[in-house]
């Protein structure tokens, strides 16, 4: 496509240089109109491709399997039992689930020529990225809840005494962890040249928070003695453990690893809740910035 042709003019009407309304509106509201549009096409091609389904199913048959597991009689220290299973399950498949859903939000899009196609609308790259993220986090959202959704019902058939709110903590903080690592992962997808590498990235980015941060911090733990502003630091530095300790505050179980080690901090649920968020949107918004640096 040439640029080299002067502009035109007939009148008023707008001309080929001249940017449509779309491209020219910088206001709020035309921000979140042309994320929406990206969020809702993004969206539309996740509930094609079967990950919505497939996500759904997989959380909700092992969710309730834990729970069938867990013993014909469950009452209400039981069930805590079986809230530490579920969260020790969250903790190791959420990540990985959202790491393989989003690793290849941008660099796949690319190799697969759509991201070309996308950038040629008149909406800034920031906002196709933004709006590619939330089209994904609306679809691990629902199949989390729905999913796990299912494991909370079965717990409450068969242990009814247990208060809601301690399944509510734990539901939403398998959201808030899946969502922190869907945005790790379209960061990764925003920064990586190739699909393979992509992939690559977003599997150590799992080894490290899941297994490499905690082993990393229980050996500086075991060899020093830390302050609580130190273990605190070490906490909301892992996604994970932030959502570890959110959970493992609400109930009499300790579980183990660093969550185990700091379940009794001065970390309060909202200083964890704000953690949560801030995993969620730094991500994006780094990639956001990334993407204009992105060669094509």
């Amino acid at each position: 496509m040439t640029r080299d042709a002067p502009p035109e003019t007939d009148g008023g009407v707008a001309t080929a240089h001249e940017a449509p309304p779309e491209a020219a509106d910088a206001s709020v509201g035309g921000l979140g109109r042309q994320v929406a549009a990206v969020a809702r096409l993004e969206y539309r091609l996740s509930i094609r491709s079967r990950w919505a389904f497939a996500l759904t199913a997989l959380f909700g048959l092992l969710a309730v399997s834990i729970v069938g597991f867990g013993g014909s009689s469950l009452g209400p220290v039981r069930a805590d039992a079986v809230i530490v299973s579920l969260a020790s399950l969250a903790t190791y498949l959420l990540p990985l689930a959202a790491l393989v859903y989003g690793f290849d939000a941008v660099v796949g899009s690319e190799e697969a020529g759509w991201l070309d196609i996308v950038f040629a609308l008149p909406i800034p790259r920031e906002r196709v990225v933004v709006g590619t993220y939330l089209g994904r986090a609306v679809t691990l959202a629902g199949a989390t809840a729905i999913g796990f959704g299912l494991g909370g019902a079965a717990l409450f058939v068969r242990a009814g005494g247990i208060a809601p709110s301690l399944y509510a903590t734990f539901l939403l903080g398998a959201i808030a962890l899946g969502l922190s690592f869907l945005a790790i992962g379209v960061l990764v997808s925003t920064l990586a040249a190739e699909r393979t590498r992509a992939l690559g990235a977003a599997l150590l980015v799992w080894v490290w928070f899941v297994f490499g941060h905690d082993l990393a911090a229980l050996g500086l733990v075991a060899g020093v003695d830390l302050p609580d502003p130190v273990l605190s630091a070490l906490v909301l530095s892992d996604p994970a453990a932030v959502f570890r300790v959110l959970v493992l505050s609400g109930v009499d179980s300790t579980g183990g690893g660093l969550a185990a080690v700091v379940a009794n901090t001065t970390l309060s649920g909202p200083a964890l809740a704000l953690a949560a968020l801030a995993w969620v949107v730094a991500p994006v918004a780094v990639a956001a910035v990334a993407i204009r640096w992105r060669g094509f």
